[in-house]
């Protein structure tokens, strides 16, 4: 709508798999990526990765991320 001012969005993807070691970010296995979903605002992605965190707490190797995609599409954001 025309004069209505709305919060900018800050999209977030949140992602995970297995790691190849616990001493660096190598994905074992690229093609069984977890691909958790896309978010609209920190606060929403936060809560998609402590649950998934959450379900895999019992894979040492497992490890989930979120990805601030709002920087990457336009790098002039916070």
């Amino acid at each position: 709508m025309v004069g209505e001012t709305t919060a900018k969005q800050r999209l977030h993807l949140v992602f995970g798999g297995e790691l190849k070691s616990l001493d660096q970010v190598e994905f074992a296995d690229l093609a069984n990526l977890d691909i958790v979903g896309v978010y609209p605002d920190y606060a929403s992605a936060l809560a998609a990765w402590r649950a998934k965190a959450q379900q895999t707490v019992d894979n040492a190797l497992m490890r989930y991320f979120i990805v601030h995609m709002h920087r990457l599409l336009d790098p002039e954001t916070e």
